[in-house]
């Protein structure tokens, strides 16, 4: 009889998910004495944030014992495709067993049963006498037990587990799964199912006949003949896959539910192990509570030479170099003195060559009076002595930062090499942490190092404020003193070394190869020269826009005041708010959280549309001073003074479609729809003697949303070099396209953009300024007309629900992680999201490729054009006068050769062209 448990909530650990979870996660590392520790360090740390973190008042880890169970007696295929385990996880086993019981936690396994059913027996067990558990696993399976107390929480995504996620995932109740994974199986696991049925048709056939067997009993029924015939000819088949897909719930388990109560661990236990393992950092972490011992550093993988070098001399950096070369790869970062690389100045450069070990050199450190002038009475104008001089450092490290048989890695390695790039140095070749992370994980969190190495090393970083101070008090880099400099630097370069051995080797398992060599690895050394280049701005034509500006949003002040009958500040959506629905009475008011009026460019859109004059002079005031602040003003600060251009910044690990974004400043959203952002773009201007060239896409999404969704009609279209929004309406409307009223055109124009955006009929009508009903009718209509759009948007939700992620033509992965949200707006805004990704995704993969080629293919024809801009669909080139026709060509045609050889799509792609002496007449 099971004895009353001394607790309320209990953790059950699937012990054998963590094992492979902390193996893939963490770089290998070696004890001193050669044995292999990566997983049990990383099971280890995963176990103490557990423990930490969560509210488990009781606790036990379950294993699997051995790779066969009683599910082989009947059906020995069961797992036989299973590859071995890794050489270097399996002595670990043993070791993270250890582990478990250094941490006092139960450690239970058991012949002839896998883990799952050891879990599936004491939750049942446990659900029943009152007690509330929570398994801590991300395995498909064991959603058969949610619910009635049991629910599952995922230490992947740190994810809560309940009946609504597991519908999300199977389509059914959790008592509902086991007949799903029946029909549908599991190659992993080698479990047969029924040919032709996945699971999604599972759902829907048990959703209709209740359970497997009253469907096998009924397969007569089934109107698709093939899968009637399957479901006839494969119902044995079924029967045993349910057999072994079915939780074991009365496992003859040893150990009582009582036992399993939260112990503290035995402090000399716990110390002894993690001595053993030389796991410091876990050492540092429990000092309080283990007590005793001498204090430890940092943890550093064993075996390497640990510690941080400050390296004030040649000879130590001709060490650091000789071993660089050796070693064929090392850890690159810079310090600087501020973050826009072409007007900083470098401070000094770290490198690390082995993990637990990184030097960092310091070049332009100063020492700083106590009023924070500069003390230039000292050595060197203010330099702190002992450092080795700029030039000098720089000189002896090129050939190792251009030598092709070294790899230089970094983390957003774009940045230090524009640094290096102003000091005459091309480093090359080159991986890029944050890109791995990017291409392996685009959209599932953050790529900064401080993320990634808390999420993958389990290590904490030194920030930047902890060196430099923060707010007022906060001084540059060049102001740190040495030993602080030391640990913040080298610790930069030596993180990063780890995290290229955690994800490196990721992207050959999980298929990415070809995504990051061949468009964002490649794509760096292209973005750097863009960058480097800049594009010419008018700042003679920036300041006369925003004095006009300026005059214009004055008068508009004054309008909007005599409107409201009293001046406010029209900046304050508090005060707009109450003019609007308190003073003038307008309908529609509805107030946030704080208590205001939402006052947001939609509400005064709808009130502008409702004939109401304020609002629509708001607007107008808004855009104006927006453009005013963020382009004419801020533009002109950002022109560099040495080469009377500005250089954006672009980011390839933000958008998580893949899309490039640009910022400092944001050249991607001047609008350019208005007059006012055209006369913005009109300052951008060619050199004198060259022509500013803008190749653009024509309608790139529309066109890969036909392949893509294999729509017909519009690939049709598209091949006939047909008016697309034209053919659509015609389609749609039941209209000939001959004489067709504009405004037909242009609500099949909103519906072809809008519907690859997940647009809802609330969305069009608003757009169009149309009844809902009106605006739904019209979807629907587009829906029948192409059913394919409608198969696709299914589809790819359907798959993004199962998988997490979507893929783009080129094998991007676009993770999702809110389309199983139980927010219904939050849910509804991700199945948007999944819809549009693989074709926005795609479109951003195509236009990579082309930019990738196309300084190769100008340098192969001896053409002097400079790229100088990317605007998501356009390309902007800077080109001698007599070169454009033949630059034109060349670079259209690589533009819209693109795809191959990888993908022939199934429709052109189609190249627009513009010259002119400036950005809004070229476009």
């Amino acid at each position: 009889m099971t004895k009353a448990a001394p607790y309320e909530h209990l953790y059950l650990v699937d012990g054998s998910g963590y094992i492979f979870r902390a193996y893939f996660a963490i770089p290998p590392r070696n004890a001193s004495d050669g044995t292999p520790t990566n997983a049990t360090f990383g099971f280890s740390n995963m176990i103490l944030k557990l423990l930490r973190e969560s509210d488990a008042d009781g606790v036990a880890v379950i294993f699997d014992k051995g790779r066969k169970s009683f599910r082989n007696d009947f059906y020995p295929e069961y797992k036989a495709h299973r590859p071995d385990p890794p050489e270097d996880l399996i002595p670990q086993f043993e070791m993270i067993r250890e582990a478990t019981r250094a941490f006092n936690l139960p450690c239970i396994q058991m012949e002839n049963y896998e883990a799952d059913d050891i879990i599936a027996t004491y939750a049942r067990q446990a659900a029943a006498a009152g007690i509330q558990v929570t398994i801590v696993s991300s395995d498909k399976d064991l959603m058969q037990l949610v619910g009635d107390g049991i629910a599952m929480m995922d230490p992947m995504k740190n994810k809560s587990i309940g009946p609504d996620e597991v519908v999300d995932k199977f389509g059914v109740l959790p008592d509902k799964v086991v007949e799903v994974q029946a029909l549908a199986g599991d190659s992993v696991d080698n479990v047969p199912g029924v040919p032709g049925i996945g699971v999604k048709t599972a759902a829907q056939l048990i959703e209709e006949y209740g359970d497997l067997e009253s469907l096998l009993a009924r397969a007569e029924e089934i109107k698709q003949p093939k899968r009637r015939q399957n479901l006839v000819e494969f119902a044995e088949q079924a029967r045993i896959s349910r057999r072994l897909v079915e939780l074991k719930v009365d496992v003859p388990v040893e150990e009582d539910l009582a036992d399993f109560g939260l112990r503290e661990p035995e402090p000399e236990t716990l110390r002894a192990f993690l001595e053993r393992y030389e796991f410091r950092s876990i050492l540092t972490r429990l000092a309080d509570q283990l007590g005793g011992g001498e204090s430890v550093e940092a943890d550093r993988p064993a075996g390497e030479t640990a510690g941080y070098e400050l390296v004030t001399d040649m000879t130590a950096l001709k060490r650091w170099i000789a071993e660089a070369e050796a070693k064929g790869l090392v850890a690159v970062d810079t310090e600087t003195t501020g973050l826009d690389p072409l007007r900083v100045e470098l401070v000094g450069i770290s490198l690390s060559v082995t993990a637990g070990a990184a030097c960092y050199i310091p070049l332009a450190h100063r020492r700083g009076a106590p009023d924070g002038e500069l003390d230039l009475a000292g050595e060197g104008g203010g330099l702190i002595a002992g450092q080795i001089p700029r030039d000098e450092a720089v000189k002896a490290l090129k050939p190792l930062l251009e030598d092709p048989g070294v790899l230089k890695v970094g983390q957003n390695l774009k940045y230090d090499m524009l640094i290096f790039a102003r000091h005459g140095v091309a480093v090359a070749p080159i991986d890029d942490t944050m890109l791995l992370s990017y291409v392996l994980d685009g959209g599932a969190h953050g790529h900064g190092m401080d993320e990634l190495a808390e999420l993958h090393l389990g290590h904490e970083t030194i920030k930047f404020k902890d060196v430099a101070g923060s707010g007022k008090s906060q001084v540059t880099f060049d102001f740190v003193p040495l030993d602080k400099a030391l640990d913040y630097a080298a610790e930069d370069a030596e993180v990063t070394l780890r995290l290229h051995q955690a994800l490196k080797p990721r992207l050959l398992a999980e298929r990415l190869v070809t995504v990051y060599e061949t468009l964002e690895r490649a794509l760096v050394p292209v973005l750097t020269e863009m960058e480097l280049a800049g594009i010419k701005v008018d700042r003679a034509a920036l300041a006369r826009l925003s004095n006009d500006f300026a005059k214009r949003t004055a008068e508009l002040e004054e309008e909007i005041h005599g409107l409201a009958g009293r001046e406010f500040t029209i900046g304050s959506p508090k005060q707009l708010g109450e003019i609007l629905f308190d003073e003038m009475g307008l309908e529609g008011g509805k107030k946030t959280k704080t208590g205001a009026y939402a006052t947001g460019a939609d509400v005064l859109q709808y009130l502008a549309a409702q004939g109401h004059d304020l609002p629509a002079r708001v607007l107008d005031w808004r855009q104006l001073s927006k453009l005013k602040s963020t382009y004419t003003d801020a533009l002109q600060e950002q022109i560099n003074p040495e080469t009377g251009r500005v250089h954006t910044c672009y980011s390839q690990a933000v958008a998580s479609t893949g899309r490039l974004s640009s910022n400092d400043p944001n050249l991607q959203n001047i609008p350019v729809r208005t007059e006012e952002g055209r006369k913005i773009r009109r300052a951008f201007v060619a050199e004198t003697g060259m022509k500013l060239v803008s190749l653009d896409y024509s309608q790139i999404e529309l066109r890969l949303a036909a392949h893509i969704a294999e729509v017909e009609p519009l690939r049709q279209a598209f091949l006939d070099g047909q008016d697309i929004h034209a053919i659509t309406a015609a389609q749609v409307f039941d209209i000939p396209v001959e004489g067709m009223d504009p405004m037909v055109r242009r609500k099949a124009k909103a519906i072809n953009f809008g519907i690859i955006y997940g647009i809802s009929a609330f969305g069009l009508a608003n757009q169009l300024g149309i009844p809902q009903a009106e605006a739904k009718a019209y979807i629907q209509a587009y829906f029948e007309r192409y059913p394919g759009i409608r198969d696709y948007m299914d589809r790819t939700k359907a798959e993004c629900r199962e998988q997490g992620f979507v893929t783009t033509l080129f094998g991007r992965k676009i993770h999702v992680p809110g389309i199983g949200d139980k927010n219904p707006a939050r849910r509804n805004f991700s199945e948007r999201a999944a819809i549009n990704a693989p074709i926005q995704g795609s479109a951003a993969d195509v236009i990579k490729r082309a930019m990738i080629r196309v300084p190769g293919a100008l340098a192969g024809a001896k053409l002097k054009a400079r790229m100088l801009l990317q605007v998501h669909d356009e390309l902007m080139f800077e080109v001698p006068e007599a070169e454009v026709e033949a630059t034109i060509a060349l670079v259209k045609a690589v533009m819209e050769g693109a795809c191959l050889p990888v993908l022939e799509l199934s429709v052109p792609l189609v190249v627009d062209a513009g010259v002119a002496d400036n950005w809004a007449e070229a476009h």
